[in-house]
């Protein structure tokens, strides 16, 4: 969730709210955009009058670049993030007290991406090009009306959510309105939270004005700012008050001044991130000015193709809605029972991991490609679309599925190294989770690529009929968890049921958008890369995994011990997966080393 990174990184930084179609977990980053817009491998000009046509071939070094330098900040932004992770953790704690300030950060991106936030990225993206290229001043004027809009919109929203917070709990946790002291401090997190998502309104809207001039850095180096100040805030309260562990803080004995100080060093850390943005957008050649001009300039346009957009969103939430209410029940049966990281804490937090080679790789590929889909839509070349959804399937699956497969067998060393220092139990409730989130990495990966044909369309119908099923599947899974498993366990299946609800998504995108490009989606090459991967990754992840279970029942789960499990099983499972790999001749993986060398001969 913020990136409340109930994942949308609130970019995809929540419950994994991260953006989309997926929650988030406590790095706020509005979710990354889900493309930004700017000719892939030709960097927009500056100028406000220039902007070049989008190259679909030839712009390969270009686009590299672009990607390089958005993974590098997402990758700065994800270290900071979970830095950030860790000090929360050391401060409240990954029991009831951090659940209720993980519910009430997540209330932000939630509201906000259902306000408009996702049609911001899916819709507004191509007309930002769009004005770009047939408007006399080069999209300017557009963007400013946009700008206003959501300003105006936002500022609205949040007063009244301000004032609503208690009823928003309320609805978001029952659980914890049964409690009137964790209700009290539940509500007042969320009141320092709820003005973030105007900031983060801000944050993404003058991020995708810089994305249409071919200026990609900005989005992605700019959160952490907001991961260093939540960092300091979090910080002083360690000072001031002392540590979860040396001070048995809780959700009923948290004072007044403690929760003021964490809420607005949350809210200050939002707020220098989109006020961040300012300089690049004078780099960049862009005056920001107010425009209420709205009618009769293509924003009406815009809004119809945001409804779909807009109930895309709201099914997902609804699906969101219910696992956040879920994992807060369970984590308090859980906790009553005296098993600690079983609820919405140990969800977001092992969600911001398991994210992070969708963020780093998937985003930061698709991000940089998809102003060249979009071009090629509206040239009507469908093969040029179906190739780069293919390219992009097949370049993102070389790190995901092993990934994936690495998540699966090492979780438990990877959140005991992280988190062991400030509960052990805690944290091997974390890992848990993040295995059972593991292999769903792949079909999450695999449905943000699709999604991105039906984008360039501008059809954000279809993107919704897919998000009903995915939301469907992932809250009813959830409920049959929460019903049948132990409390202990519930939070686990709810996180493998997350990675189900995609796989059936991914089925039904597919078949969709193989039948709008009029035949195959290159389906038998991009299938058999996927299962050559899993064919080398499925092995490596039982030895390495293997060996990292050996280690930890010779030596214990302490830090020093997690840090030679997650080492040696790494190293192990890494070196299976090369050598069964080149074996396979994959040539996805000869392009990327290819790519090494020719980077590191330079």
């Amino acid at each position: 969730m913020k990136e409340c990174e109930f994942q949308v990184r609130r970019t995809d930084d929540t419950l994994p709210l991260r953006a989309p179609a997926g929650p988030g977990g406590p790095d706020r980053t509005p979710a990354g955009p889900a493309g930004p817009s700017g000719p892939a491998g030709t960097p927009v000009s500056p100028s406000p009058l220039a902007a070049p046509e989008p190259k679909r071939r030839g712009g390969a070094s270009g686009l590299l670049r672009s990607s390089a330098l958005m993974a590098a900040g997402t990758i700065v932004s994800r270290i900071t993030g979970f830095l950030k992770t860790l000090v929360m953790a050391a401060a409240i704690g990954l029991s009831t007290l951090n659940d209720s300030y993980q519910v009430a950060n997540t209330l932000p991106t939630m509201i906000y991406v259902l306000v408009g936030g996702g049609a911001l990225n899916a819709v507004f993206v191509p007309q930002l090009v769009r004005a770009m290229k047939k408007d006399e001043d080069g999209g300017e004027a557009y963007a400013n009306r946009l700008f206003t809009l959501v300003v105006v919109v936002l500022a609205g929203v949040t007063v009244i959510c301000v004032a609503a917070a208690p009823l928003l709990i309320r609805l978001l946790g029952p659980d914890i309105a049964a409690d009137p002291q964790r209700m009290a401090v539940t509500v007042a997190f969320a009141r320092y939270c709820l003005p973030t998502m105007f900031f983060m309104g801000v944050h993404v809207v003058l991020g995708q004005i810089l994305n249409a001039r071919g200026r990609f850095g900005a989005m992605m180096w700019t959160p952490v700012l907001n991961n260093i100040v939540i960092i300091a805030a979090f910080g002083s309260f360690i000072w001031a008050f002392g540590g979860f562990s040396d001070s048995g803080v809780g959700s009923s004995t948290i004072t007044p001044e403690g929760v003021r100080l964490l809420g607005l060093g949350t809210l200050l850390g939002l707020t220098v991130q989109a006020l961040a943005m300012l300089p690049y957008l004078r780099d960049a050649g862009f005056t920001l000015r107010p425009r209420f001009d709205f009618r009769g300039h293509g924003l009406g346009r815009a809004m119809g193709l945001a409804k779909w957009t807009l109930l895309f969103v709201l099914a997902n939430q609804l699906g969101q809605s219910v696992v956040i209410a879920l994992a807060t029940k369970a984590g308090t049966l859980a906790d009553r029972a005296g098993y600690t990281g079983s609820g919405i804490t140990a969800y977001n937090y092992a969600f911001q991991l398991w994210q992070m080679p969708q963020a780093i790789i998937t985003v930061s590929v698709m991000t940089a490609v998809l102003p060249r889909i979009a071009h090629a839509a509206q040239s009507g070349d469908a093969a040029a679309v179906r190739d780069d959804i293919s390219h992009g399937l097949r370049t993102s699956a070389v790190a995901i599925v092993p990934c994936a497969f690495a998540f699966l067998a090492l979780g438990v060393p990877m959140a005991t190294l992280l988190y062991a220092g400030t509960d052990a139990a805690g944290a091997r409730g974390i890992g848990h989770v993040l295995m059972a989130f593991g292999l769903g990495l792949i079909p999450y990966s695999v449905q943000y690529v699709v999604l991105r044909g039906f984008y360039a369309y501008d059809d954000t119908r279809t993107p919704f009929y897919n998000t009903v099923i995915v939301a469907l599947v992932n809250a009813g899974a959830s409920w049959l968890c929460f019903t049948l498993l132990p409390p202990r366990w519930a939070v686990a299946g709810m996180a493998a049921s997350y990675g189900l609800a995609f796989a059936a998504g991914v089925v039904v995108a597919w078949r969709r958008l193989r039948k709008r490009l009029g035949g195959d989606l290159d389906g038998s090459r991009v299938l058999r890369t996927y299962a050559r991967l899993t064919g080398a990754a499925a092995p490596a992840a039982l030895v390495g995994g293997g060996a990292a279970f050996a280690l930890t029942t010779a030596l214990g789960s302490n830090a020093w011990a997690s840090l030679a499990a997650l080492v040696v099983g790494a190293v192990v499972l890494l070196g299976v997966f090369l050598a069964l790999a080149r074996l396979m001749r994959l040539p996805e993986l000869d392009a990327l080393f290819g790519m090494l060398r020719g980077r590191l001969g330079r």
